[in-house]
C-alpha cells in the first residue's frame, strides 16, 4: 500500500504520516521546501517523540520525498498508482494540491481501486473543498473520472509545538490525537489507519474539536500575549487566563450541545481534556506560534467568529468569545505578516467597515453590534497611543 502526503511539515510527519505509516502505507511526502525534501531524503528513519505522561517514541521508515515545484511529473506518477492521498497544507493551499490529482486521476488505471482522498486541514469541509478544485479543474472529464476518487473528510487533533532547534526531521508532539474520519464514501473498503476511528455523521467532530481546541488554544495564545507570557503553558497558569478561556469553552459547550445533542457532561470532560493538554510544560509551545495569523482565525467560519455568530442566532452567551476576540484584535506580533497587516488597517480604515470585511458579518447580524464595538475600541486605542 502506497500512501502520498501533501505537506511534510511537522503535522505531516508527526502526525498523519506516523499514523499512515503505523497502518503498513509507504510514504511519500510532497513539499515544496527544497532543504525539508533534501532532509527527508537523506534520512532512513525519523522518530516522534511524544512529551508529557504517557508519551512514547515512534521510528517511522519506509519514506521519501518529493520536491512537487521540481518534479510535478515524478509527483504525478506517485499519485496515479497510490492508495491513498493525504493533506495537511493548510485551507488556501488546497488549489494548487488540485490540479496533481487530477492528472494522477487521468493517468490512473480505470479499473484500479479508487484513490482514497482526505484533506486533514483545520477547517470544516476541507476535503469537499479539494474536491471541488478538482471537479473544477477536470472540466468536462470529470464525468470518465469521478470512479476513480472517493473523498472523505476528516477532524484532525494533536498539538505540534514549533520545533527544538537541531531537531533535523524529528518531530515533537504531545501523546493525545484525534483522527476520525467519514465512513460513507468508502462502503466497505475503509483504508487501514491504526488510532483513527470512522463515523456516519462528522459533522460534530469538526466542530467540537474546532470549537473547543482551535478557540480555547488561539484564546490562551492572545491572552497570554497581552499579559506579556511566552509560553502557551505558563498562560494557562495564570489564573485569571485560564478562567477567561474555561469562559470561551463553557459558551461554545453550550452551542454545541444546542446545536448536536451533544451530552453536556461529556463536553465538560472533553473541555478539561483540552486544557490539561494546553497545560501540558513539555510542550514548548509559544504564544506566538499560536496566535499567528489573527486575519484567518477572525473569518466568519473559523475558532471565534464561527461559533459566536451562531450562538447569537440562537440567544445563546457571547460575552467570553468577544472578549477573546478583542484579544486577537490587540495581538501584535511583528514576525507574523498577518498580525502586522491587520494592526495596520486598524489605524488606517475605518473600523466598521473594516469589521465587517474581516469577519464577514453585516451589520443586520446579531453578533455585528458585538463585533462592531471590539473593532472601534481597538482602532481608538492605537490611535491614542504615541
Amino acid at each position: 500500500m502506497k500512501a502520498v502526503h501533501f505537506g511534510a511539515g511537522n503535522i505531516g510527519r508527526g502526525f498523519v504520516g506516523q499514523l499512515l505509516h503505523e497502518g503498513g502505507y509507504e510514504l511519500v511526502f510532497s513539499d515544496v521546501a527544497a532543504p525539508l525534501v533534501d532532509a527527508i531524503n537523506a534520512a532512513d528513519s525519523y522518530t516522534v517523540h511524544e512529551v508529557g505522561e504517557g508519551g512514547r517514541d515512534t521510528v517511522v521508515t519506509g519514506f521519501r520525498a518529493i520536491n512537487s515545484a521540481e518534479h510535478p511529473d515524478e509527483l504525478v506518477a506517485e499519485i496515479a498508482s497510490a492508495d491513498v492521498v493525504t493533506t495537511a497544507v493548510g485551507v488556501g493551499v488546497l488549489p494548487f494540491v488540485a490540479e496533481p490529482i487530477v492528472e494522477a486521476l487521468r493517468r490512473r488505471d480505470a479499473a484500479a481501486r479508487p484513490l482514497q482522498v482526505m484533506a486533514c486541514e483545520n477547517a470544516i469541509g476541507a476535503t469537499g473543498l479539494l474536491r471541488q478544485e478538482i471537479t473544477a479543474r477536470a472540466g468536462g472529464d470529470w464525468g470518465a473520472l469521478a470512479g476513480r476518487a472517493v473523498f472523505a473528510d476528516t477532524a484532525v487533533d494533536r498539538i505540534v509545538p514549533g520545533q527544538p532547534a537541531g531537531a533535523g526531521v524529528d518531530v515533537t508532539v504531545e501523546p493525545f490525537h484525534e483522527w476520525a474520519i467519514e465512513k460513507a464514501p468508502f462502503g466497505d473498503e475503509l483504508p487501514h489507519i491504526p488510532g483513527a476511528h470512522f463515523v456516519d455523521d462528522l459533522t460534530p467532530y469538526i466542530e467540537r474539536k474546532l470549537f473547543t481546541v482551535n478557540t480555547g488554544h488561539a484564546t490562551t495564545a492572545y491572552l497570554g500575549a497581552q499579559a506579556g507570557i511566552e509560553r502557551i503553558s505558563d498562560s494557562l497558569a495564570d489564573t485569571r487566563i485560564a478562567e477567561a478561556v474555561a469562559a470561551v469553552l463553557q459558551e461554545t459547550s453550550v452551542l454545541l450541545a444546542a446545536k448536536h445533542g451533544l451530552d453536556p457532561d461529556e463536553l465538560a470532560e472533553y473541555r478539561a481534556t483540552i486544557l490539561r493538554r494546553f497545560a501540558n510544560p513539555a510542550l514548548p509551545d509559544t504564544v506566538w506560534r499560536v496566535g499567528r495569523q489573527p486575519l484567518r482565525k477572525l473569518g466568519r467560519h473559523d475558532r471565534f467568529i464561527g461559533p459566536a455568530a451562531e450562538a447569537a442566532e440562537r440567544g445563546l452567551p457571547t460575552e467570553a468569545l468577544m472578549h477573546a476576540v478583542s484579544a486577537a484584535l490587540a495581538f501584535d506580533a511583528p514576525d507574523d505578516p498577518q498580525s502586522v497587516e491587520l494592526q495596520q488597517r486598524l489605524r488606517a480604515e475605518d473600523a466598521v467597515a473594516l469589521a465587517s470585511a474581516v469577519t464577514g458579518l453585516d451589520d443586520g447580524h446579531p453578533l455585528f453590534p458585538a463585533v462592531r464595538a471590539a473593532f472601534v475600541a481597538r482602532a481608538a486605542q492605537l490611535a491614542d497611543a504615541p
